[in-house]
């Protein structure tokens, strides 16, 4: 009882962010008798043991030694729902077959990638999951039983629409067709055309958008089977969908409205509309939206670190950035202005995409990616007043290509959703 009245005096302190981390660190130097139990104070003392008066023979943690799966129940309370976007590439189509080759997947491109400088770590190489087929039940069960155990409270499908024709459905089917599958969902229409770059771009097209008269009224028909599942996910009871790319729409507003007037007379209510900031960085409410989503590294203004890295393959026409300025400017985070959800992602490389000229985002780690989200969880509580829209977004469960994965690898192990579960322990 008093440990909770302390919490909600702690959150409503007319502090900036910063300036509490600094007050957190100072009482937890000065007084750690009286905090060593919490777990912020051990996550803290995890990740600054040097500052710990009491343990100063204590080593920094090594980011490169793999975590263990952890044994333990799934958190009973979160204090913000984390959702992670979700890549249901791992699974052969006929559309793929035609255009890369029998059998393709997402694996194909992911086992190709080679290293373009000493320590770049590439390929990436799935852990206990394995090279999985999300044809098979049993492997988004466990993609479930995992995201549960290390405090992800949903999934945002990708979910790929051309004007009625829709691609790599399947593992969307499978999960509603299943109710062990019990993790909340929603969807984000990744609405750009597919090109043979993975850019999204008027090069060399393989399936293209056609928005027609119609397209949003039979696109927001065809996903209401999903918008009433019992577990798509909701904010204040709206069906929250999200759009990858409204400026790629021919009238957002216009599409906002006739899906919120279909939604409307046929019994599911009010649409929560968000979009991710993936080009545009625009006030949602200039689509007719309700918020937007923070997608880095997209839209973002990273230091290119080329000429600073040693080695460098003489071949390679890609750019280097500096991941490590993201956990940075989340230390001060500035007021948007309108409604945003941060967004955050486990690290960055798209070489397995663009062999030799991806783009590689140098210096994430573990204990720099849980300061990120630490950072996050904090500025949302303080903004929101509610766990309904207190909600960041992961990018992502399993971009293998991207090199953005919270699924267990060979080289972390569990590492990155272990530093999930303690950024989400050190609000509680």
């Amino acid at each position: 009882m008093l440990s909770g009245l302390l919490r909600r005096i702690w959150r409503r302190l007319p502090l900036s962010l910063a300036d509490k981390r600094k007050v957190q660190a100072l009482l937890f130097r000065i007084l750690p008798w009286a905090f060593r139990h919490s777990n912020s104070y051990q996550v803290w003392k995890a990740l600054y043991p040097e500052a710990d008066t009491c343990t100063s023979k204590a080593q920094p943690q090594n980011d490169e030694i793999p975590v263990p799966l952890r044994e333990a129940a799934p958190p009973s309370s979160l204090p913000a729902r984390l959702i992670a976007f979700y890549l249901p590439q791992f699974h052969p189509i006929p559309e793929n077959d035609l255009w890369w080759g029998r059998g393709f997947t997402e694996w194909t491109n992911v086992v190709r990638a080679k290293p373009q400088f000493p320590g770049h770590y590439q390929p990436h190489l799935p852990g206990e999951l394995g090279f999985y087929d999300l044809r098979l039940l049993e492997v988004q069960e466990r993609q479930v039983y995992l995201a549960k155990l290390y405090g992800i409270y949903g999934f945002a499908f990708y979910f790929y629409w051309f004007a009625g024709k829709r691609l790599l459905e399947r593992p969307l089917q499978q999960y509603i067709e299943h109710a062990q599958l019990d993790l909340p969902f929603c969807l984000c229409w990744a609405n750009e055309n597919w090109t043979r770059r993975w850019d999204g771009r008027e090069r060399e097209l393989l399936i293209t958008q056609q928005y027609g008269p119609g397209d949003d009224e039979s696109f927001i028909a065809y996903i209401a089977k999903y918008l009433r599942d019992r577990r798509y996910i909701k904010i204040n009871g709206r069906p929250l969908l999200i759009v990858y790319r409204p400026d790629l729409l021919p009238n957002a507003r216009r599409t906002a409205q006739r899906w919120r007037a279909w939604c409307r007379d046929n019994g599911i209510g009010e649409l929560y509309l968000a979009y991710t900031q993936s080009f545009e960085a625009r006030n949602p409410s200039s689509y007719g939206f309700d918020a937007a989503i923070e997608f880095p590294p997209n839209n973002t203004s990273a230091p290119i670190i080329n000429e600073h890295i040693d080695s460098l393959n003489p071949a390679f026409r890609g750019t280097v950035y500096d991941w490590t300025v993201f956990v940075t400017q989340s230390r001060r985070y500035r007021s948007p202005g309108y409604t945003l959800f941060r967004g955050v992602n486990p690290s960055w490389d798209n070489e397995a995409r663009r062999r030799g000229g991806g783009a590689i985002y140098l210096g994430s780690s573990p204990s720099r990616y849980r300061e990120w989200l630490a950072n996050a969880i904090h500025d949302t509580i303080e903004r929101f007043d509610t766990t309904e829209e207190r909600i960041i977004f992961i990018n992502a469960w399993n971009e293998w290509a991207e090199g953005a994965h919270l699924e267990p690898d060979q080289k972390y192990g569990y590492a990155y959703l272990q530093a999930t579960l303690d950024a989400l322990n050190m609000t509680q």
